[in-house]
C-alpha cells in the first residue's frame, strides 16, 4: 500500500509542479492572456479572451512515475480567437520537443499502416487497424501518440470520443504544421478555447489515408 501511495505521490507532484511552472512563467511574460490548463480552475470568463494558452503540464502523467516508460507528455499551445498561434509538444524522455515553428515530417512507406490508440480504446484501435489492413499499437498520452505519426512511427491515431482541449490543441497543431491530416472525429474543423473546453474526438492520419479513415469512422 504504500509503494502504491508513493507512486500516486510522484505522479501527483509532477503534475502540480509542471503546472505551477508554466503558468508562473506565463503569468510573467503574458500578464493579460488567459490560460486553462488541466491542473488549474478554468476560470469562467476565460473563453472570452482573445488569448488563451492551453497547457497540459504532464500528459500521460499517470506513465510518468515508471523510469522505464517514456509515455508522456507535455503541451503548450496559444490560442488566437479560436485558432491555434503556436504550439509546442515536449517528449522529455525521449528528449524531443516538436513545434510548429520548426515542424517535423517523416514520410511513411508502409503498405499496413500502423494505428495507435489508447488503452481505453484497445478494443476501437484493434477493429480500425484490422479494417485498414494494419497493426495496432497502444499506449499511453495524446501527445505521445499524435508525434508518434509526426514521428513517423504509426500512421493513424483515431481517438473517437471526446477530449480535453488541454489533451488535443497542441499536438493537433503540431501534427498539421508537419503536413498531416488533423480533425475531429466526423472530419470537422477543431475549435479551441470554446466555453465548454471539449474536443469532438481526434484523428491525426496521413493524408493519403485520410479517406479511408474518415470513410471507416462514419
Amino acid at each position: 500500500m504504500s509503494e502504491r501511495r508513493s507512486w500516486w505521490d510522484i505522479e501527483a507532484g509532477a503534475d502540480a509542479l509542471g503546472h505551477d511552472v508554466l503558468v508562473q512563467a506565463l503569468a510573467a511574460a503574458r500578464p493579460d492572456d488567459a490560460v486553462l490548463s488541466e491542473e488549474g480552475h478554468d476560470r469562467g470568463d476565460r473563453h472570452r479572451n482573445p488569448r488563451c494558452w492551453i497547457v497540459d503540464p504532464l500528459d500521460g502523467s499517470a506513465d510518468f512515475p515508471d523510469a522505464a516508460s517514456t509515455a508522456f507528455a507535455v503541451h503548450v499551445a496559444l490560442v488566437e480567437r479560436g485558432a491555434v498561434g503556436a504550439a509546442a509538444v515536449a517528449l522529455p524522455a525521449i528528449g524531443e520537443v516538436h513545434s510548429t515553428r520548426s515542424p517535423r515530417t517523416t514520410e511513411s512507406r508502409r503498405a499496413n499502416p500502423i494505428v495507435i490508440g489508447g488503452r481505453s480504446m484497445r478494443d476501437f484501435t484493434r477493429r480500425l487497424a484490422s479494417a485498414l489492413d494494419g497493426h495496432a499499437v497502444v499506449v499511453g498520452s495524446s501527445g505521445v501518440k499524435a508525434m508518434a505519426v509526426v514521428r513517423g512511427d504509426a500512421d493513424v491515431y483515431v481517438h473517437p470520443t471526446e477530449l480535453w482541449e488541454w489533451d488535443v490543441c497542441a499536438p493537433a497543431a503540431v501534427a498539421r504544421a508537419a503536413g498531416l491530416h488533423v480533425s475531429g472525429v466526423d472530419g470537422s474543423e477543431l475549435r479551441f478555447n470554446q466555453q465548454r473546453a471539449v474536443s469532438p474526438g481526434l484523428v491525426v492520419c496521413r493524408r493519403e489515408l485520410r479517406a479511408r479513415v474518415l470513410g471507416l469512422l462514419q
